[in-house]
């Protein structure tokens, strides 16, 4: 029985694999920091002989090639894909064989056009696991949407008949093993568990309880909400065929060299808890609090090739930080600094007040204060406060002239987008309140809702 080795980048919600037979081992969409894979494949003591993508990945940077090329691997993409790079041309029905292991290409579009999921079989055609991308995932698909609108149709009903596919051909034992799903924005609807198998799949997955093709359209691409608009660039990137990032320090940066950027518009990011950013931070420094949810959350709102600078309190907390960056295809940073923000302020610090909902329920419709509500258009869709101004995070920077004037207090759903637009607003010279509570607890409260 093959040994599958889970590899997880939650920040992203994505999950990479090392299947091996205890000699050797294939990688199943390895992300772009690719140390990671071999240092688990080292511990695993198995040789890397196979890099397999299920598909041209919009939501990273994919370490594909660069691990290929590490370790001499055969790199496995689909045969339809145009990518600028050699690889080995996948198409449905190829076979791969190496030490014990047996895997097989099976053609399941729906999440792109030539996606492919990959059939994993022990000695005598067994197949024990399958690798699915982000076709089949736990209880939920791929979303569809991000090739373009105009084939979003097209690709959902590709993504209904793939799904049924894996369930009709793949034994009801097999292990189901996504890319996505996990808290990733290429996931079309909420993914259930941690595990599953072919047989659960069958029972729970919406491509299998929904019965008609029509209705599993109109489902699907009606609950398709925004999604990070660095995925823009990542299709391009991965066909290109990107090489190993640099994980090196980047240039220290003084504090005169702090302000100078800050003054000339770059992104300067305080990596600091939220909170401590609002009460004392570095003046026209944004916030963007180290955690799972940083290159997301980073990514969705600078603006593509702006210039970066990182602070935090310790070079270990830029080094975690640039990694997650690195993944997202965000290879060159500008400079970072740690220390204190009085040692790196240079004399001009600022900060803000922060709120729970309970608070903004006292001031609610007041003269002169504003609500904010940064989340995404579904979840304001879905329930807002009454007299809020909704501006999507992403896009506050470029709007900045839409907000009221008065103070401002923000929110989301948990505090961290609300607190990198509040940043946005303290630099821009807007007093601001950050609300950094979760929405549950304005709905708890009761507070007036919005039409």
């Amino acid at each position: 029985m093959p040994k599958i080795v889970t590899i997880e980048t939650p920040g992203l919600g994505d999950r990479s694999y090392l299947a091996h037979d205890g000699e050797v081992g294939v990688v199943v969409d390895p992300q772009r920091d690719i140390d990671r894979v071999l240092a688990v494949a080292d511990s695993e003591k198995v040789q890397i002989t196979h890099v397999f993508e299920t598909h041209i990945h919009n939501d990273y940077v994919t370490g594909g090639l660069a691990l290929a090329a590490a370790t001499g691997a055969a790199y496995v993409v689909a045969a339809d894909d145009d990518v600028a790079f050699e690889r080995v041309a996948a198409r449905d029905g190829s076979h791969f064989e190496t030490g014990h292991l047996q895997i097989v290409a099976i053609a399941t579009p729906g999440h792109t056009p030539h996606h492919l999921s990959y059939r994993l079989n022990e000695d005598g055609g067994k197949a024990v696991a399958v690798f699915t991308g982000g076709s089949m995932l736990f209880g939920a698909v791929g979303r569809t949407d991000l090739i373009g609108a105009e084939r979003t149709d097209e690709l959902t009903r590709a993504q209904y008949h793939s799904v049924r596919r894996l369930a009709a051909e793949l034994p009801a034992g097999a292990e189901v093993h996504p890319t996505h799903g996990f808290g990733s924005f290429c996931s079309a609807t909420a993914t259930t568990g941690d595990a599953s198998t072919i047989g659960q799949e069958r029972v729970t997955n919406i491509a299998m309880t929904t019965t008609d093709e029509d209705a599993f359209v109109e489902e699907l691409i009606a609950g398709l909400s925004a999604y990070p608009r660095y995925y823009a660039h990542m299709g391009a990137t991965n066909r290109n065929g990107p090489g190993a990032p640099d994980l090196g320090p980047p240039r220290a940066v003084d504090p005169a060299e702090l302000r100078r950027r800050v003054d000339a518009g770059e992104w300067v990011v305080d990596l600091r808890q939220r909170r401590a950013f609002a009460r004392h931070h570095v003046s026209g420094t944004i916030s963007v609090e180290l955690g799972d949810p940083f290159a997301t959350f980073l990514g969705w709102t600078i603006p593509w090739g702006m210039p970066l600078t990182l602070i935090g309190d310790t070079l270990t907390d830029v080094a975690a930080a640039q990694r997650q960056l690195v993944r997202i295809g965000i290879d060159h940073l500008a400079g970072a600094a740690s220390g204190t923000v009085d040692d790196l302020a240079a004399g001009r610090t600022s900060g803000y007040e922060v709120a729970s909902f309970e608070e903004l329920g006292v001031v609610l419709g007041h003269d002169g204060v504003v609500t904010l509500d940064v989340r995404r258009p579904d979840e304001w869709d879905a329930g807002h406060l009454a007299g809020a101004v909704h501006i999507p995070f992403w896009e506050l920077e470029s709007r900045l002239d839409e907000v009221p004037a008065g103070e401002v207090w923000v929110h989301c759903a948990s505090g961290f987008r609300a607190s990198i637009s509040a940043s946005i607003l303290d630099r821009a010279g807007r007093r601001t309140v950050l609300v950094d509570e979760s929405w549950e607890r304005a709905d708890e409260l009761a507070l007036p809702m919005g039409g």
